[in-house]
């Protein structure tokens, strides 16, 4: 969808005539449905610097011209296309409008810069990175764009900017990013000119926006190809046993789905460490390989960003990103948008999107509706948020509101926790989650150990780093998260004064794979859907020991903690609703946290007597398991004879 379409002559003409906000606003009216005069006003400024730069003689009066055009398949837009020909070959030039006056530098993040947006100092891309990322997802998945060769040349201008000596914008740190999509700022109209001007030297013959506009949405060839060998010997997404049986029938059921324009679901469910993420990223690759339109899914932004990381590895292509999605990003999908949305952690999807939580309907309606197959890999014990309300009962609900067929699966194989599901039984009967035949038996030789000084336990935790970068701090969000000191690793967030102990929340989304990073600690919402060797746990005074029973207590929770919002309300009115609802919520974050490691857990409790509750706990397994090698020895000797 194109707000505004133009040649170079009438685009320049309605600017001085003042005609363009009119047009603008009827267009928004007409193609969206809402919007206000004061919006559109805002872009007044950065159009009539448009108009300033179009304004040469040798950029032809033919040349077509675009405003806003909303790339396929995403909310991303463009804000400026300029579309003609070079003499030889056909050129779009992309141009994203910045109305920043500062930018700080981010030197430890790749492609972002902090500047003000949004009535506050926020961390947004370069937009030289964002700029090239249109114009790759572009190319990526306009199959006119690929098959007629349409050249994009994408750039950014920040007309009210001026660059300075050593200027944060163009600094060395951004220059694989600017190399792509160079940045022009105020006082470089005649350079953005030249760069116009080297692509565009005669007009759009060829109906170049309207190709674009119009064309067919699949993944490029290039895509394909680069998403194959990056799969390809990545040890991180091997498939096992039933993983490759669940994904050779969701693989062609997800075909069949497409080719015979029905509507199917498919829900698939399996506890920590059943391969769920591995399964769902092979399918990713080898829909895409079909030239399918699929997206992987979450509503949390670090198992994306990892995965995404993991898939790379060491290729720098890294517009794959744009296969990682929001949850939140299908409020406005139409019906059948997608060929295939595979939704990984769907029991972490809320009804409302958007950062008030003020968008959509419901984020598993708006999945369903937007796609021919939508797959979701579940587990509902992993609820742990009061806005979680992903279960099969709602996908369910969904699927026969739209007259999809319903597949329900279950994975059981465990790959994490050492290869077996007795820990998980053993644990959920510690958390009293549910009871269990596991009350003192772990069913394997799991490294599960409860450290008396949190300082011990995180020198194990970097020993068993130094090994794979594969193990990791986390804690219970009973410790708040302040923005002022968010980024600075030297900041203790986390502190147990009596053990003079100390140490920050996690400062990258990517911490999980981040070397560095041993020395921070995940929370929930950044180690949930992620998996370590061994995982050293923290379990906060939200979970203790009262008189010989295992309470949970929100009122022990950090306020930056947005898990159980509106608890605190919901408790003055109805305190035993409120427990009831934030008990399970609580429970499930530390047998999530728990259950991150394969090969082991290790936990130190700020509340005595919860740690002296689970070394008993521990002391009967160990018992439990001697009892049982000793019973083995016996009869293997009464064989022997």
């Amino acid at each position: 969808m194109i707000i505004y379409e133009s040649t170079k002559e009438q685009f320049v003409g309605d600017v001085v005539n003042e005609l363009l906000v009119d047009r603008l606003y009827n267009s928004y009216q007409k193609k969206i449905g809402r919007t206000s005069r004061s919006e559109i006003r805002s872009w007044e400024n950065s159009l009539q610097k448009m108009s300033n730069v179009m304004q040469d003689e040798d950029i032809p009066k033919d040349a077509a011209v675009a405003i806003e055009f909303n790339i396929p398949n995403t909310s991303k837009r463009v804000d400026f296309l300029i579309a003609g020909n070079d003499g030889e070959q056909d050129h779009v030039v992309i141009v994203e409008l910045k109305q920043w006056e500062e930018v700080e530098k981010v030197p430890t993040r790749d492609g972002l810069v902090r500047t003000y947006v949004g009535k506050g100092t926020r961390e947004v891309v370069h937009p030289s990175y964002q700029a090239w990322s249109y114009a790759a997802l572009i190319e990526d998945f306009n199959e006119n764009v690929q098959q007629q060769g349409i050249q994009l040349n994408p750039c950014a201008y920040l007309h009210n900017y001026r660059k300075t000596e050593d200027d944060p914008l163009t600094d060395g740190h951004y220059a694989p990013h600017m190399e792509k999509a160079p940045v022009f700022a105020k006082g470089e109209i005649q350079k953005l000119r030249a760069f116009i001007k080297k692509y565009i030297r005669i007009g759009d013959q060829n109906r170049l926006i309207y190709q674009i506009e119009n064309g067919r949405i699949r993944p490029s060839k290039s895509l394909q190809d680069t998403l194959n060998n990056m799969l390809k010997g990545n040890d991180e997404f091997i498939m096992i046993d039933e993983q490759k049986v669940f994904y050779e029938e969701a693989f062609h059921l997800a075909l069949n789905s497409v080719r015979t324009n029905t509507k199917q679901v498919m829900i698939v469910e399996g506890g920590p460490g059943t391969g769920k993420s591995v399964l769902a990223i092979n399918l990713l690759v080898k829909l895409i390989d079909q030239e399918l339109v699929a997206m992987y899914v979450t509503k949390n932004s670090a198992p994306r960003n990892i995965y995404s990381t993991k898939l790379k590895k060491d290729f720098k292509k890294s517009h794959i990103d744009n296969l990682f999605k929001s949850s939140g990003s299908f409020t406005e999908a139409t019906l059948n948008e997608f060929d295939i949305l595979i939704v990984d952690e769907a029991h972490r999807l809320n009804e409302k999107s958007g950062m008030f939580r003020n968008k959509g309907e419901n984020q598993v309606k708006e999945l369903i509706k937007g796609s021919h197959f939508t797959i979701f890999f579940i587990d509902e014990h992993q609820k742990v948020t009061l806005s979680d309300i992903g279960s099969t009962d709602t996908i369910e609900k969904y699927a026969s509101e739209f007259g999809a067929e319903v597949i329900t699966r279950k994975l059981f194989s465990q790959f994490r926790c050492d290869g077996s599901d007795g820990y998980i039984a053993w644990l959920d009967d510690v958390l009293e989650i549910r009871y269990t035949a596991n009350t003192n038996d772990m069913g394997m030789d799991y490294d599960f150990r409860i450290f008396d000084d949190p300082n011990k336990m995180l020198e194990e935790i970097e020993k068993l780093n130094e090994q794979n970068n594969k193990s990791r701090m986390m804690a219970g969000y009973c410790w708040e998260w302040p923005k002022p000191n968010r980024l600075d690793v030297e900041h203790f967030d986390i502190t147990l004064p009596e053990h003079n102990f100390g140490i920050s929340w996690n400062i990258e989304n990517t911490w999980a794979i981040e070397n560095s990073s041993v020395r921070e600690a995940g929370c929930i919402h950044t180690a949930q859907g992620l998996e370590f060797d061994y995982v050293g746990v923290i379990i906060g005074n939200d979970l203790r020991m009262e008189n010989g029973q295992l309470v949970t207590d929100f009122t022990k929770r950090a306020k930056t903690d947005q898990s159980l919002k509106g608890i605190k309300k919901l408790a003055k009115e109805d305190p035993e609703k409120a427990q009831a609802l934030a008990d399970p919520i609580i429970r499930n974050t530390y047998r999530t946290l728990m259950t991150r490691g394969q090969k082991g857990c290790f936990v130190y409790c700020t509340n005595p007597e919860l740690q002296g509750y689970l070394k008993e706990r521990l002391e009967t397994v160990t018992m439990y398991q001697r009892k049982r090698e000793k019973d083995l020895y016996l009869v293997d000797e009464g064989e022997e004879y």
